[in-house]
């Protein structure tokens, strides 16, 4: 030992685990520390090894993780499409003259009355009745719509369950514009 290690007071100046002025940490620690530096675990012994009850124990069961397992795809696909019907068949319906679009959920009606009265409210205007022979003849607005092919229709050209699945939007037109549509 060196001269001037007496006087040092290094016990003072030691890092240690616990409360200041207690040495129990320090003798925990070392009596649970086996000759690996390693915390002795209470199921183990001295020698390291594991005892038969830990032994013949199965691990704890994992949480599923969310997610998983993964979905494929095509189920994915059906999934979106499934909750696409159930939300709505939403198309944009603009009017001649209006600087605004609207958007409405055609599954909300059940006929072309229902429509063409949901549309005399949205935009504030008497579209009239439709006749096959003369369409809306007598009335200043058209309601027309384009189908999956791109061509322009009369709104109450087709039954109405097919109008449904063909409409990509709607336009209704001044009832002078509206005249040569659907007509072979």
């Amino acid at each position: 030992m060196a001269p001037y290690e007496k006087d040092l007071n290094l016990k003072a100046t030691e890092l240690r685990l616990g409360l200041p002025g207690s040495d129990e940490p320090e003798k925990q620690l070392s009596g649970s520390l086996n000759s690996n530096n390693k915390r002795a675990s209470p199921e183990t012994f001295e020698d390291g090894s594991a005892s038969v009850a830990n032994r013949d124990r199965t691990p704890p069961a994992k949480a599923q993780v969310v997610g998983w397992p993964p979905i494929q795809s095509f189920r994915k696909n059906n999934l979106k499409k499934s909750e696409a019907e159930a939300a709505g068949i939403f198309v944009k319906v603009s009017m001649d003259g209006a600087p605004y679009l609207r958007k409405i959920d055609l599954k909300l009606y059940k006929s072309y009355p229902e429509l063409s009265k949901a549309l005399e409210n949205m935009f504030k205007i008497k579209i009239g009745q439709y006749s096959e022979r003369e369409g809306y003849n007598g009335s200043e607005y058209g309601p027309t719509y384009e189908d999956k092919d791109g061509d322009w229709m009369l709104v109450g050209d087709v039954p109405w369950n097919m109008f449904i699945n063909s409409c990509k939007r709607l336009r209704i037109m001044k009832g002078s514009e509206d005249k040569g549509l659907g007509c072979l």
